[in-house]
């Protein structure tokens, strides 16, 4: 026996040495994942489950594709089959997320981050590190050479690597697990509230199964459906947050509308995702909460894009609800998207931010038929249109408040951006030729407007107008000093007052 290398008997079939079939193998079992992966979950995992078999399929075909070859070439050549499989399998779907790279823009690289990124964690790395746990079984064929002296070295490190590898799976496994969760409302002494309800829940709309918040103190308090902007934004974190004194005298009701926040599993396909759907999904939820709550009418609270939907469900069945409420109202986005153009295009101009200038001449103005057109003035919007923000409770700086909480898993944590990019991509070309001014001058609801001294002229004016032209059983305009466009959320302890002392005493 020589000094740095003995032989040991072989466990491993004798077919797995020819490695031409090896190889045919590992590929075969990598692209068969990819076609089922792609038909199954084209934008990649979105639940937790769709992560956690990602995760273990991923591994067991790495360590197959290892075994199959013998080779740590496995771990290149796995990956590579199963990406382009699945990409030319999923080709058709849509979506900034799926879509080409655009790492030339910000909304750009979130999206290649949420999308392949995320997917590149909980799919191709398994099973990289699935490829060399079974490339390393090759240690077991006839032919292996036991290592001594610094040969032993370099394998014992490279056991170690791979052991820290699958510590690192295992516990992202455990926080992928982490289930979502909303605290009970408690009385003084910390238990349960009798009476009350809070609770993380589905409710069928249009043929899928969407995300509610259901929140209040008692089941006997008026019903409160709460609609978020985006489109594609989710607000159960912020609701948490700020909305906890609504609570004491609604049951509060935080919708997460299809392909948003925690529905995002619900986005396809995404050729359904109407205007018309959109609207006939609050009239389904609306009579879920009638039903289980006992109430002919609840109140509708919508912020920004959630109040055009919610005018838009009044519009049309107004039999269902004691009142709308309009926060950061938005009348005409066509508008409002032309005007924040001209406004960033001359702020642009005016503080010499040539890059800038540079982009918003050269898409034109508005609307456009790419989100990433819409990326310089939304990015440019706090800068454009400043004011102190610091007083209030929601800041501009709120999007990480609304989504870490408790009430989002780790994957619905992950795809809430995602969310807004994709279900803003669908809905948003849809509502260019709404303006409320011509379309909706007549509601048979009570209305009110909550908006902020603060907000953009591109949304103040056209809300504006639009309550001037309106007519309605009542109608109010409330103006919160402090707050610009989420006054709901940025002024709460205003906005509880004018909900219980205002809209429920006339109504």
């Amino acid at each position: 026996m020589s000094d740095r290398f003995r032989h040991e008997p072989s466990v491993v079939v004798p077919g797995w040495r020819r490695r031409g079939i090896g190889a045919g193998a590992a590929v075969a079992a990598a692209g068969l994942y990819g076609l089922i992966a792609a038909w199954v979950t084209p934008r990649g995992p979105v639940t937790t489950l769709n992560a956690l078999l990602a995760i273990g399929v991923g591994l067991l075909v790495g360590v197959f594709a290892g075994l199959a070859m013998r080779s740590r070439w496995a771990t290149l050549l796995a990956p590579v089959t199963f990406v382009a499989v699945f990409e030319l399998a999923r080709i058709a779907t849509v979506g900034p997320l799926v879509d080409g790279l655009h790492l030339g823009s910000t909304y750009g690289i979130v999206a290649f981050v949420l999308g392949r990124g995320l997917h590149g964690v909980l799919t191709v790395v398994p099973m990289i590190i699935g490829g060399t746990l079974g490339a390393a079984a090759r240690r077991f064929d006839g032919s292996r050479q036991i290592r001594t002296g610094r040969a032993s070295v370099g394998r014992w490190a490279r056991s170690a690597i791979a052991g820290l590898a699958v510590l690192g799976l295992i516990a992202l496994s455990v926080a992928v697990i982490r289930p979502a969760q909303t605290d009970a409302i408690v009385s003084a002494d910390g238990e349960p509230m009798p009476g009350s309800v809070a609770e993380l829940t589905r409710v069928p709309a249009g043929g899928h199964d969407l995300a509610v918040m259901i929140r209040g103190n008692s089941v006997d308090r008026p019903v409160l459906l709460y609609l978020a902007g985006g489109p594609g934004g989710s607000d159960l974190g912020a609701m948490r947050k700020h909305g906890q004194d609504l609570e004491k005298a609604f049951v509060v009701v935080t919708f997460d509308q299809r392909g948003a926040g925690k529905s995002y599993d619900n986005l396809e396909p995404t050729a359904t995702l109407t205007l018309d759907a959109a609207v006939a999904d609050v009239i389904d939820v609306t009579d879920y909460l009638r039903e289980r709550f006992g109430q002919d009418k609840i109140y509708l609270v919508g912020n920004s894009w959630g109040s055009i939907l919610g005018v838009l469900a009044a519009q049309g069945h107004p039999e269902l609800f004691h009142a709308l409420v309009g926060a950061g109202q938005m009348v005409s986005p066509r508008e409002t998207d032309q005007i924040f153009y001209t406004d960033t295009l001359a702020w642009a101009r005016s503080t010499g931010n040539k890059q800038l200038e540079r982009q918003l001449v050269a898409s034109g103005p508005p609307p456009y038929t790419t989100m990433l057109d819409y990326e310089p003035t939304l990015t440019y919007e706090h800068q454009v249109y400043p004011y102190d923000d610091t007083l209030v409770a929601e800041s501009s700086n709120g999007f990480s408040d609304n989504l870490f909480v408790a009430e989002y898993s780790l994957m619905e944590q992950l795809h809430g951006l995602a969310g807004f990019l994709d279900v803003f991509t669908v809905l948003y070309p849809q509502l260019q030729d709404i303006d409320l001014r011509d379309q909706v001058t007549e509601l048979q609801v009570p209305v009110y407007l909550v908006q902020g001294r603060h907000e953009a002229r591109g949304r103040a004016e056209p809300a504006q107008q639009w309550f001037q032209l309106l007519d309605a059983p009542t109608k109010k305009m409330v103006i919160f000093e402090l707050s610009g466009h989420r006054t709901l959320f940025q002024q709460p302890d205003l906005f509880y007052q004018l909900m219980t002392t205002t809209v429920l005493a006339q109504t």
